[in-house]
């Protein structure tokens, strides 16, 4: 099929906003697709762990490191104070993209995990103690699993999980029922990487402030699919990584302000202080009470670039070509004989994670690579989930809005060579 193939409205939709999108110009945006692989041209399906970055976001970064780079805040000089704006109007722009009440609840971060670390650490060191609980779900990264692990360690405090259905969705029945009364804390995803699943978040935020349970939400499967609204979530914190939202290896934790400006330091030095004597360290205010040393200047510079360039597409449009891919992978996947997608939740982002009878993921994502196809195969940091489905790894199809349905169809072609192969 055409790569720039419309999405179809429904007649009744006359007057519905256009969300189509030419996909071809779109392309034409991102020069690392126009690259064969193997001597095949490249179908790059491997989003969920990083997607590819447009020309804007790379002219960005390489216009401030050509015109203004210097060190920020504190410089009096022509360059640092160029530079110094660009990297606040940066954090404005994300404070926009995640629609937050003010620029100073959203820190810079090194990911989306170093975000989650910083909560666990500093918000959570400072609230939980022996025996409170911290409840998390079956299909979290291991991001979201591993900093309440050591948070639990160190206070006494202990892990509890909600389980995920055989069709990969949450057990909200299940969910509701271990808040109880020693909940301090839920931490859940906002999307599932490994199955592609949307939690229904603005639910489960709603039963834990019932019960005044604070909730982080880890947006990093999310924020590339959807728009978000944080004061409409409602929730206390959310996190995010720029190298998912086709910009540099950076990442956003958005925190309530009485939170963080109740939280302690998570890193000593740098532009985290006022002053500093060897008797008290007196520390400087939110957010950058939280951004200790030098910040990655230019990767921030290239974040607000990136969410410039989606907000230029739509985010209701990128939803709406990417729920078309999902449909399109789907059918076509399901059509092959052994093979079995893991995780059909009702409401998904445009992730297909499979297996196939006899063949191991390895194998099948290193033949797809030499047809030019590039998937992600593993357990995808969610290892506790491959186990809850009875598998070691599985292949992972995940895509954005420049993919075709052309790539799609690439994709389905691999895997039938593939197992031709093993047959």
């Amino acid at each position: 099929m055409n790569s720039a193939t419309r999405i179809e409205q429904p007649e009744s939709a006359a007057a519905a906003p256009d969300l189509t999108l030419d996909v071809e110009r779109i392309r034409n945006d991102f020069p690392i697709l126009k690259q064969t692989v193997h001597g095949k041209p490249l179908a790059y399906l491997d989003n969920a762990a990083s997607a590819q970055k447009p020309q804007a976001v790379i002219d960005a970064i390489s216009e401030a490191a050509s015109t203004c780079y210097a060190n920020i805040h504190r410089g009096v000089h022509r360059l640092s104070e160029l530079s110094t704006s660009a990297h606040e109007a940066a954090r404005e722009k994300a404070r926009a993209f995640l629609n937050a009440a003010s620029a100073k609840e959203i820190v810079f971060v090194r990911n989306a995990t170093e975000g989650i670390n910083l909560v666990a650490s500093s918000f959570g060191g400072h609230v939980l103690h022996k025996d409170d609980e911290i409840l998390i779900t079956h299909m979290e990264h291991h991001s979201n699993i591993v900093p309440w692990q050591l948070l639990c360690e160190k206070t006494g405090a202990r892990l509890v999980v909600a389980p995920v259905t055989d069709e990969g969705e949450l057990d909200m029945l299940a969910f509701g029922d271990r808040i109880t009364s020693r909940t301090r804390m839920i931490a859940v995803n906002h999307v599932s990487n490994a199955l592609g699943t949307i939690n229904p978040v603005k639910r489960i935020i709603g039963l834990a402030h019932a019960q005044a349970i604070p909730v982080l939400l880890d947006g990093a499967q999310a924020a590339p699919h959807m728009a978000i609204d944080v004061q409409d979530l409602d929730c206390d914190f959310y996190v995010f990584s720029g190298h998912k939202v086709f910009g540099p290896c950076v990442g956003v934790l958005y925190g309530k302000k009485d939170h963080l400006e109740a939280m302690p330091p998570y890193m000593g030095g740098g532009d985290m202080i006022l002053s500093v004597s060897f008797e008290k360290t007196l520390f400087n205010d939110i957010p950058y009470k939280f951004e200790a040393g030098t910040p990655d200047i230019l990767g921030a510079i290239g974040l607000g670039a990136a969410l410039d360039y989606v907000q230029s597409i739509g985010l209701d449009r990128i939803a709406a070509r990417e729920q078309d891919l999902l449909r399109y992978a789907t059918e076509t996947l399901s059509a092959i004989p052994g093979l079995k997608i893991v995780g059909t939740a009702a409401e998904k982002a445009a992730v297909v994670s499979f297996v196939i009878d006899g063949i191991h993921p390895h194998d099948i994502g290193t033949i797809l690579d030499r047809e030019g196809v590039a998937v992600r195969t593993g357990h995808h940091c969610t290892q506790p989930l491959m186990d809850r489905f009875n598998v070691p790894a599985t292949a992972r199809a995940s895509m954005a809005f420049y993919n075709t349905h052309d790539e799609i169809g690439r994709l389905a072609s691999a895997i039938q060579k593939t197992i031709r192969m093993f047959a």
